[in-house]
């Protein structure tokens, strides 16, 4: 169950940087605009998930987040870029800030509750 959670976290928090930067930017967030301003990161994350493993340990923050996010920011930038896609300095550090945040965050949050909720089941320690 770790790894459906963390996966569909990833791809949430992907979508919501695309919503919220077209929103920012007034390109209008219908589905197709979105998903056009997320593919480069959608597709980056998921080779992330697989030069990590992420199945393995989808939750740990190291290695499987790190490699997560950096290979989102960085594969994610370099097929925007290969796309056509605006690469501004600060339109990177944005990215590679919020998605630290989020790709990194939801795994804390997560490793945080499963630890808190098997310290409470009965009989665990």
């Amino acid at each position: 169950m770790p790894v459906i959670v963390a996966a569909v976290a990833d791809v949430i928090v992907i979508l919501l940087f695309a919503s919220i930067g077209r929103d920012t930017h007034e390109h209008g967030v219908s589905v197709a605009g979105v998903l056009a301003t997320a593919w480069p990161f959608l597709t980056a994350a998921a080779a992330g998930w697989l030069l990590s493993r992420a199945w393995r340990s989808p939750l740990t923050i190291w290695p499987t987040g790190v490699v997560v996010w950096v290979v989102a920011v960085a594969g994610g930038l370099v097929l925007r870029g290969l796309t056509g896609g605006g690469l501004a300095f600060a339109f990177q550090l944005v990215t590679a800030g919020f998605l630290g945040v989020v790709l990194l965050g939801h795994r804390l949050i997560g490793t945080l509750v499963s630890k808190r909720i098997s310290r409470q089941r009965p009989g665990r320690s």
